[in-house]
């Protein structure tokens, strides 16, 4: 009688997916290319965040850079001793919230490439 040969590495029939890990490491650079697309994207794209009834407008990208802050003339009260306080308070409020929008898209559309791969363990750094 002759001995068995066991299964075992990644040429024995054992649990590679159909490619092998050529395959494999081509879905890798694929996703790796479409994440680099979606990064140069947001530069671009962005989110716009209105604040206090419409007293402050933020626009910010995907790369989280404020593009632009516009202050709503009407409400604008420099007789107003409070004024330069609300101001300050709308301008914290508009940027965090517009920040936080900004992260989710940015988020979103990562998720939609990788798909939840990113936080899976052993994979490092290779998809970001």
């Amino acid at each position: 009688m002759g001995k068995k040969k066991r299964g075992g590495g990644f040429g024995g029939g054992g649990g590679m997916p159909s490619g092998g890990m050529g395959g494999m490491m081509a879905q890798l650079q694929k996703m790796q290319r479409d994440m680099q697309e979606a990064q140069a994207a947001l530069e671009t794209e962005t989110v716009e965040v209105s604040i206090g009834g419409g007293a402050l407008k933020i626009v910010i990208t995907g790369h989280q850079r404020v593009q632009s802050i516009t202050l709503n003339p009407d409400v604008v009260d420099p007789n107003d001793p409070e004024w330069v306080t609300d101001l300050q308070d709308l301008l914290v409020a508009g940027i965090n919230q517009a920040i936080e929008q900004s992260q989710t898209m940015a988020a979103e559309k990562m998720e939609r490439i990788t798909g939840g791969l990113g936080g899976m363990p052993g994979l490092g750094g290779l998809l970001g």
